[in-house]
């Protein structure tokens, strides 16, 4: 597909060619200008191709866009309520999603709050708690960690985690590199207005791990479709030691916890081994091995 505004205006998107399996997490890269947000707002359904098309059954999809708008006539809650409602929630269940989704960012208290008086970053929390209101199946996220706290970015982290190991497909754009790199199935990059695969994440660590060692039932077969992909090898004991990205650890934890039946955790850890900084030109750094309490 392509993209341009204008009759005869340049092009700012062409031939691009793009699939969105599930379970997947992929980043789009590009310098300034370079039309990632075009492509966004194309996959989200915001936009329409000027040339080409997109195909498939469109999936349940949740959008974060660059800038949130924030003069809109509602408090924070009420907001949620009413885009949760447009996605099909019944009221009290909106409800409850809201403010749910507001405690996990860090802005129950402002839940009354008319949204023009939030600050920026608050403003921003309400803009992605509304992409989770419906536990959307395309998820697409444009700089969304922008103007987050440190809690609230490192709770975007696990809960983009959570919606890949839910099935979905999360597409997003940050300006910075070390943002779920550890976790990231594809990288795309826009250059001269194409598409191009820059690199897969997961075939390099580049952020901290987290060991569980866990026991299944007796003849219990290893649960499909695990959260992260993890690295699994069995103990001298009958165990089974799983090594995953930390943002996946969680989603890990939850589904060997869950499983039909439940996997028996018996240890829970950092993992050793080298964790390199992309931004750092030196040698890679050891992370300390603290056993779980």
């Amino acid at each position: 597909m392509g993209r341009r505004y204008g009759l005869g205006g340049p092009w700012v998107l062409r031939g691009v060619d793009i699939d969105l399996p599930a379970h997947t997490l992929i980043r789009i890269e590009g310098a300034n200008g370079t039309g990632k947000s075009t492509l966004l707002r194309l996959l989200a359904g915001i936009d329409s191709p000027t040339q080409g098309r997109i195909t498939g059954q469109r999936p349940r999809t949740a959008y974060v866009p660059e800038r949130f708008s924030a003069a809109l006539p509602f408090t924070a809650a009420g907001y949620l309520v009413h885009l949760g409602r447009i996605h099909g929630l019944r009221t009290p269940e909106a409800a409850d999603r809201a403010q749910s989704w507001l405690a996990r960012f860090g802005a129950a208290d402002h839940a009354r709050t008319p949204l023009p008086e939030l600050s920026k970053g608050t403003s921003q929390k309400v803009a992605v708690a509304q992409a989770f209101l419906a536990e959307p199946e395309l998820l697409i996220l444009d700089e969304a960690w922008t103007g987050l706290d440190t809690a609230a970015r490192d709770e975007l982290d696990r809960a983009v985690a959570e919606r890949v190991a839910a099935g979905a497909t999360v597409v997003f754009v940050d300006h910075d590199p070390r943002r779920l790199a550890e976790s990231v199935d594809t990288v795309f990059r826009i250059e001269r207005n194409g598409l191009r695969t820059a690199s897969g994440a997961r075939t390099a660590q580049t952020g901290p791990r987290v060991r569980i060692e866990a026991e299944g039932p007796p003849g219990a077969a290893l649960p499909a479709g695990l959260p992260g992909a993890p690295e699994h090898t069995p103990t001298a004991d009958g165990g089974v030691r799983f090594t995953v990205a930390a943002t996946h650890s969680d989603a890990l934890l939850c589904a060997l916890l869950t499983a039909r039946p439940p996997w028996h955790i018996r240890q829970l850890a950092a993992a050793p081994g080298p964790v390199q900084d992309p931004a750092a030109d030196g040698p890679a750094h050891r992370t300390p091995t603290p056993e779980a309490p």
